[in-house]
């Protein structure tokens, strides 16, 4: 291995760093020890020149070094497929039955800016950090070796790449592959575009959680909001649900939800309409004075997109969150179930649970809290590394 050039840390910042943390910022580092090139592989030490591990530095970036190993490591073909079949075991583990997971999920599998998503025998790339795009080619490599996909695909319109002085990047990187493609979830079957849709095409994250919630959905009047191609409505319909409504305001994502509910036999139990969800559920909650909603629906949905890219937003995220609840609250019946979610970081579940509160309080509706959910176990948190945590949720049923 050749020598790697030294970068040392400020006094304090070490032991973040050995609790298991890869992230190290500009401002903690106290100097360079030579010149360093960005994406080269470093030695990271403290102040007292105790070995931290190694990383991949660049100097563009708010984050300067993203740690890979506590270890001296080449960052060879067999660094990647050793990392990327420890990775995989974890799923085989967690998801033994399912056939489209996330693979590599960057910090929660020691991979800081790679992202790996499955998709029956089609792999999509996101590479969002510098070091691990200029790896690319080691990166196909292990996985045409480890997978023999159909096709890999290039994701790379993120926009945390232009952090990293990298511009959009998307294309096929091996093999071949047009068109939509058809993918198999808990046994239902989906439509995906891995070209254009929703992060690498579809939200994984939430592959156990559809059929946790589907557990209510039995002879229920059910909503489904934010419903993109219809996770949770098809999965509810599935369940036995009387009629499942799903709102969403992309035209695309209506049609193909549409589609997918013929292709598993659940058309007549399912509708979706193309509608801003805020607007709708005002609509529907929207009465003359000295009037009441009547309630309509045994289980409400709300899996909204992340209301907050960065903490300054959070209090406006919060409004939000606290606005389609309460409007969602006052369509549920008593002793119905509200299944909500949090995608963003920067809110926490309690900050979450707070805003569901106060919207209970001024509908003036009592809940009781019957089960928490997590993202699926291809999404790994590390409790060392708090952004692996982001998708926080609840259901609650309804006092009567």
């Amino acid at each position: 291995m050749k020598p790697l050039s030294t970068i040392i840390v400020r006094p304090g910042e070490a032991d973040r760093i050995l609790t298991g943390h890869p992230w190290v910022y500009h401002g903690s580092i106290h100097h360079l020890t030579s010149p360093v090139a960005d994406g080269e592989l470093v030695q990271v030490k403290d102040h007292r020149q105790r070995f931290l591990g190694t990383g991949i530095y660049n100097s563009k970036s708010k984050i300067n070094i993203r740690l890979l190993s506590p270890e001296r490591v080449e960052l060879d073909a067999h660094f990647f497929e050793d990392r990327i079949r420890a990775a995989l075991a974890v799923r085989q583990r967690h998801l033994p039955a399912a056939t489209s997971f996330r693979v590599v999920n960057a910090e929660s599998d020691q991979l800081s800016g790679l992202i790996v998503d499955k998709y029956e025998d089609v792999l999509v790339v996101q590479t969002s950090a510098l070091g691990m795009d200029q790896r690319k080619e080691l990166i196909v490599a292990a996985l045409q070796k480890i997978f023999k996909p159909r096709a890999i695909i290039e994701r790379n319109d993120v926009a945390s790449r232009k952090f990293e002085g990298l511009a959009d990047a998307n294309g096929i990187l091996a093999g071949a592959h047009e068109g939509p493609l058809s993918i198999s979830l808990n046994g239902l079957k989906f439509t995906v575009n891995l070209a254009t849709g929703h992060k690498t095409g579809l939200y994984l994250d939430q592959q156990m959680n559809y059929e946790l919630v589907a557990r209510f959905a039995k002879g229920a009047q059910v909503l489904d909001c934010f419903s993109f191609l219809g996770g949770f409505a098809l999965h509810a319909a599935r369940a036995g649900a009387a009629h499942v409504v799903g709102i969403d305001q992309s035209a695309d994502a209506i049609a193909a939800a549409t589609a997918i509910a013929a292709t598993n036999g659940l058309a007549d139990r399912c509708n979706f309409e193309q509608a801003n969800v805020f607007d709708w559920l005002k609509s529907q909650t929207a009465v003359a004075p000295h009037e009441k909603v009547i309630p309509r629906y045994d289980l409400i949905i709300l899996d909204p997109p992340s209301f907050t890219r960065n903490r300054a937003a959070v209090p406006d995220a919060l409004r939000g969150y606290k606005e389609i609840h309460l409007r969602a609250l006052k369509l549920l019946r008593p002793g119905g179930v509200l299944a909500t979610f949090c995608c963003s970081h920067h809110v926490d579940a309690g900050l979450f649970e707070a805003a569901i509160m106060d919207a209970a309080k001024d509908t003036r509706r009592l809940l009781r809290r019957i089960t928490s959910y997590s993202q699926s176990p291809d999404h790994p948190i590390l409790p060392a590394i708090a952004e692996t945590e982001y998708l926080k949720g609840f259901a609650y049923e309804l006092a009567r």
